[in-house]
């Protein structure tokens, strides 16, 4: 298992990071997964045995549950606190019939870091996201909520999910004039059939040496090599009953197409030079995988050791490259401006 660092945090992550959307049963969190503790602590080990240190949870998961889960797994496996960063979010609705049993106010913040401390049975959170962005909610609220958990020692490092490249920028800006602690990593959707990404928040990443943190790297299961055209239902999949996230699927039939006779060549599965891919792309800090068995977990760790050559990357790269929207083509005609240096003559 290879490390990264994760952002400009200092803190080494491993390549691959332990989702646990699919651990709990709780509500509509059920068709994730609905591992009970046995499973839970199965796929806790072998991930800690392979090198990952990295665990990803979320207070809305099985509506705690997940936390609950993972916490016991931790504890029941003996598992060294100081060899584990462990994430966790909160922004979601945690019980429906509570008005402030959601979104980003300092009140409700407070309330579910205590929550998923007590859940996780930890004395801290190692990095503490928001799980969306909250209209409702400044951001100067949000953030002073979080700075004073990190200085209180409940959080070491704060990120967040799912925002627009101006909400990113903008929460920046706000820590930087009010002197808050500032957000670390970013953690979104990226896919070789979904790489809306590179279009605004990978430069965002990059110019602001953020971590960036992968999820669904798989599509929903959609890169899995199960699904194939007239084939909706494979194995009884997770997509086939909860078919998110939304993706181009023609555009990705073609992308599995090409992955085909790479993993071939590579003596690997679809799945895992679809997460090799993401690996070659510099700005990535992790990729979060979720299993529900632990033959796919087992699966998605050898994609680490997979190394794709340059042939198997352009080949990838024209079949899954984004169209040309504005402003980008715009950029690439300014670019020539600097693309030759000028000369003068007197």
């Amino acid at each position: 298992m290879r490390y990264r660092l994760l952002g400009q945090t200092g803190l080494y992550v491993s390549e691959l990071c332990l989702g646990t959307m699919t651990f709990g049963s709780q509500g509509f969190w059920a068709v994730m997964g609905g591992l009970k503790q046995n499973d839970v602590n199965t796929l806790v080990k072998e991930s800690f045995d392979s090198g990952i240190n990295f665990m990803d949870t979320a207070n809305v998961y099985s509506l705690g549950e997940s936390e609950t889960l993972l916490g016991e797994a931790i504890k029941t496996l003996g598992l060294p606190r100081n060899e584990l960063v462990i994430a966790t979010k909160s922004t979601g609705i945690m019980d429906e019939k509570l008005p402030n049993d959601r979104g980003q106010s300092r009140y409700h913040i407070f309330n579910e870091v205590n929550a998923s401390l007590k859940r996780l049975q930890i004395d801290h959170i190692d990095l503490y996201q928001l799980h969306g962005f909250d209209p409702l909610t400044p951001f100067e609220e949000s953030l002073g909520a979080l700075n004073d958990l990190v200085k209180v020692g409940k959080i070491r490092y704060i990120g967040l999910c799912n925002m627009a490249a101006w909400q990113i920028m903008k929460a920046l800006g706000v820590s930087r004039a009010k002197g808050l602690e500032e957000f670390k990593t970013v953690q979104s959707y990226y896919s070789i059939a979904g790489r809306d990404l590179e279009r605004e928040i990978i430069p965002l990443i990059q110019d602001q040496h953020l971590g960036l943190m992968v999820w669904s790297p798989l599509a929903g299961g959609f890169l899995s090599g199960k699904f194939s055209p007239g084939d909706s239902n494979p194995d009884n999949s997770r997509r086939s009953s909860f078919d998110f996230p939304p993706i181009d699927k023609d555009r990705a039939y073609k992308c599995i197409e090409a992955i085909r006779p790479i993993a071939q060549k590579h003596n690997a599965s679809v799945a895992q030079v679809a997460l090799a891919w993401i690996l070659s792309n510099k700005a990535v800090s992790t990729i979060i995988v979720g299993a529900r068995k632990l033959e796919q977990l087992q699966d998605n760790i050898k994609a680490t050791k997979l190394v794709l050559d340059g042939d198997d990357l352009a080949a990838l790269g024209t079949v899954s490259s984004l169209p040309i929207e504005y402003p980008s083509w715009m950029l690439a005609l300014q670019g020539q401006y600097r693309a030759t240096p000028p000369t003068f003559e007197k």
